[in-house]
């Protein structure tokens, strides 16, 4: 006789309520995507270096345009909640310190990987596509790579671009910041 099993799958508020008595703690590195908890890589050197990078030149080029969000979580939907690298937010007065960030405060979202690329290309950018994000960079540290993805249509981006080198990319929210692909990487 087949037994049949179903996974349990964890709400937002369930996931921040195993945080809470301690089941998770807050040295473990874990996401939760479709409800389920995902442990994240370790950050390398060369993958914290890039973070700080693109936080010091988006923070300098938005000022007080937007909010620059650095490895926080970014609620989805009741199920998903990301840890992106970086988020360029709406700006609030308030910093997000009152309001959970959710998908449709996001203008941009970057993520960086050095291990990843197969993980974020496949789970996370088709989540962000259906939540609406307008706008998805993917620094691939392996191949020294620019991935940009803008126009979510459903749970796929139909604009993608791999930009190299002296190549520039502009944010989409902001025609006047623009940054080379070297300007990213470390």
């Amino acid at each position: 006789m087949q037994v049949e099993t179903t996974k349990k799958l964890f709400t937002v508020d369930e996931y921040y309520r195993m945080a809470e008595v301690g089941i998770l703690k807050p040295e473990d590195r874990v996401e939760l995507i479709d409800g389920e908890i995902i442990e994240m890589s370790p950050i390398g050197d060369r993958h914290a270096g890039c973070v700080n990078r693109a936080n010091h030149l988006l923070t300098v080029a938005l000022a007080t345009r937007a909010v620059v969000s650095v490895q926080n979580p970014l609620q989805l939907n009741n199920y998903t909640e990301p840890e992106p690298d970086i988020v360029v937010l709406k700006p609030r007065t308030d910093y997000y310190a009152s309001k959970k960030i959710q998908a449709e405060d996001a203008l941009l979202v970057i993520e960086v990987a050095e291990t990843t690329l197969s993980y974020d290309r496949r789970i996370k950018l088709p989540r962000y596509a259906t939540a609406g994000i307008p706008e998805v960079w993917i620094e691939d540290l392996k191949s020294n790579t620019l991935l940009l993805y803008r126009n979510p249509e459903g749970s796929v981006f139909t604009q993608s671009l791999v930009l190299r080198g002296e190549q520039t990319v502009t944010l989409h929210g902001f025609p006047d910041v623009t940054f080379s692909v070297n300007d990213l990487l470390v």
